[in-house]
């Protein structure tokens, strides 16, 4: 007789911040004083934002451009020493699907070396700049030994196996690659702060209000809440965005609201280790 897995409803949300900081703006040609004034602000509202984790007890994960630690080396040493998961976020913020296979090898690995010496030990996850993989982004993870990847959409609340050789050609149908053993930890637009909050553009007229957004996100935590007995939410967060003060204070009603109702706050890398357990039951 085989034995019962017994599980209890468990809902976890991973606050993850992209530490941009000015990376994005250069790997977007804003190099003039006031673009990169806009990225700067994210080394001074990542203090409030680690000031709030540190209140609340909340461990994080936070990808980090090597870009940015070059850059900041002060703040992201306090983003370590607090105790948050540190991530590979390339070293440019330049999306892998505009690189080669040599340039965005080189990315990778420059900016894990930067976390090798920042934290003492190589990052387990990756978030692709701009969410844009290239056709050999998997692959290469693979080969470097990363064990999740946090930059694809193919669930709001479920992690899955990434697969390596995905393609579309317009007039046939889907193309699926092999699985490999990389986690893939989805992400959403519609759950990331910047394009709600960021005006970037006719396209992204940003500056919506806070109590607007955190409708938004609270309902997607209780509706996974009310469907599945386990699963993941993951919010995209970015210092220079979400650090002003009344998103700031949107951020920790939200928190307080979704513990209150039962969430876990965890980082990735606990994530992943918790759905494998679960994969092997």
């Amino acid at each position: 007789m085989e034995a019962t897995v017994v599980t209890s409803p468990r809902h976890l949300v991973c606050l993850t911040f992209d530490f941009d900081t000015t990376s994005l703006f250069i790997a977007k040609g804003l190099t003039t004083p006031t673009p990169l004034s806009r990225g700067e602000f994210g080394a001074v509202a990542s203090e409030r934002i680690l000031a709030l984790l540190r209140r609340l007890e909340i461990r994080s994960t936070w990808f980090v451009p090597g870009h940015t630690i070059a850059s900041f080396p002060a703040a992201c040493e306090r983003v370590a020493a607090a105790g948050h998961e540190i991530g590979n976020h390339g070293w440019t913020h330049v999306p892998p699907a505009e690189l080669t296979r040599a340039q965005e090898e080189d990315e990778l690995l420059r900016a894990s070396e930067l976390i090798v010496g920042l934290t003492g030990a190589a990052p387990r996850g990756y978030r692709s700049p701009s969410w844009d993989l290239s056709e050999v982004t998997v692959r290469l993870l693979v080969q470097h030994g990363f064990v999740y990847d946090s930059s694809m959409m193919g669930h709001d609340h479920d992690l899955y196996l990434a697969r390596d050789g995905d393609h579309g050609v317009l007039g046939e149908p889907l193309h699926r690659g092999a699985p490999t053993e990389l986690v893939e930890v989805p992400v959403s637009w519609s759950l990331d702060d910047f394009p709600h909050f960021e005006p970037w553009g006719p396209g992204t007229p940003g500056l919506r209000a806070a109590s607007a957004v955190e409708e938004n996100w609270w309902g997607d935590f209780a509706w996974m809440r009310r469907s599945v007995e386990w699963g993941v939410m993951t919010l995209t967060l970015h210092p220079f965005v979400i650090g002003r003060g009344h998103r700031m204070l949107m951020l920790e009603r939200l928190i307080e609201r979704m513990r209150e109702a039962g969430a876990a706050f965890v980082t990735m890398e606990q994530a992943v280790a918790e759905w494998r357990e679960r994969q092997a039951a």
